[in-house]
């Protein structure tokens, strides 16, 4: 993917050149990954004149790798990749000197991502450096997803669906949330993902009314709801699933009530999952069937959010949210409702906004949502 890499270091250079800028500073992980394909623990991106000879210039105090899987990159006409000596404790600091030697006076920095001390320390490393603020510009680059970046999207969504499936397979009263959380990323890793999105989430009966429940050494019982949220990272794109089902032959009647109630709120966002419409639209679209029916104190912040490189990047689905949706945004839709000490229901999904003539918001995540009984 390196012209892809260019052309995507093109298109910021072209912005914040726009705005007076003569040379840029990336330092947080996921945007260096998205304008290098490099992913590397405390490495920062140069872009602009600042490199040698006119070279973008990836500053690493490690080797860099390509995605987890292929061979470490090295300089190219494009990108210089320079590995730091040990006595050099601060990537971006050495960034600023070299912007400073190569005459820059204008260097933009993701003050966003910078700690104060760190910000001080480039000041002080390059004195008559004016800096400025870059703001979240590769962050809103990144927001529409180009057709590689789907392609990995779609695989880990395919990789979650299969562990997941696989999961509701087998035995499950009587094993512990955590056993069954740890199940689920051995499955992710051997059905080919590089590891879980995030923390995989295992909650049962009681523990599923906890929206942010860690799995414990609660045992599966009859009768239970059983809540599972987990996502596969394939080649540095994340995806997410959320499910309920129900342990025994039959669910309760409330159990019945409370999922139809999620399922049809959950509907409804992906539904209004279309180009042009607001974020907080499509939060209210999710919302409002669960606050009419009386929830509205029991909800979180927001009903989804973008995905990509990170899980919960922008854009944010939230009654506050500013902005619209555009084609090819991935995001998720995933109401829920949780009733302390009694249990919950959520349910999850990975989408790509379409528009209708392409048929609507394209379903990534599979596995069935009907409430099944385990």
């Amino acid at each position: 993917m390196s012209e892809v890499h260019v052309a995507r270091r093109s298109r910021l250079r072209d912005r914040w050149a726009a705005a007076g800028n003569e040379a840029a500073l990336v330092s947080r992980p996921a945007n260096i990954r998205y304008l290098t394909g490099c992913a590397v623990p405390g490495a920062v991106l140069l872009l602009g004149p600042g490199g040698q000879g006119g070279h973008d210039t990836l500053l690493s105090p490690a080797e860099p790798t390509a995605d987890g899987r292929a061979d470490p990159p090295r300089s190219t006409d494009d990108l210089r990749c320079a590995v730091l000596p040990a006595d050099v404790p601060d990537p971006a600091v050495a960034a600023a000197e070299l912007a400073a030697s190569a005459g820059t006076a204008l260097l933009a920095v993701e003050e966003h991502d910078l700690t104060v001390a760190r910000h001080r320390a480039l000041a002080a490393a390059a004195p008559r450096l004016r800096l400025t603020d870059l703001g979240c510009a590769v962050e809103q680059q990144r927001l529409v997803k180009d057709e590689e970046e789907l392609a990995a999207l779609r695989i880990a969504a395919e990789i979650t669906d299969h562990a997941l499936g696989e999961l509701l397979e087998s035995i499950l009263v009587g094993r512990t949330e955590r056993h069954l959380a740890l199940e689920l990323e051995r499955r992710l890793v051997d059905h080919g993902a590089d590891g879980p999105a995030f923390p995989t989430s295992v909650a049962t009966g009681r523990n599923s009314g906890l929206p942010g429940h860690r799995p414990g050494e609660r045992r599966v019982e009859e009768g239970d709801f059983l809540t599972v949220r987990l996502g596969a990272l394939y080649r540095g794109y994340r995806c997410q699933i959320g499910r309920t089902f129900v342990i025994g032959p039959a669910p309760a009647d409330w159990q019945i009530e409370l999922y139809d109630l999620v399922f049809a709120a959950q509907r409804a966002g992906r539904e209004a999952l279309l180009p042009g419409t607001e974020y907080r639209e499509v939060d209210r679209a999710a919302r409002h069937p669960l606050e009419a029916a009386g929830y509205g104190d029991v909800l979180e912040s927001r009903t989804g959010h973008g995905v990509g490189l990170e899980i919960g990047e922008d854009p944010r689905l939230s009654p506050a949210a500013m902005g619209k949706l555009d084609a090819c945004v991935p995001v998720t839709v995933e109401p829920g409702v949780h009733l302390p000490g009694r249990g919950g229901v959520r349910i999850d999904d990975t989408l790509v906004v379409r528009p209708q003539a392409d048929g609507g918001p394209e379903l990534l995540t599979i596995t069935t949502k009907e409430l099944l009984a385990l």
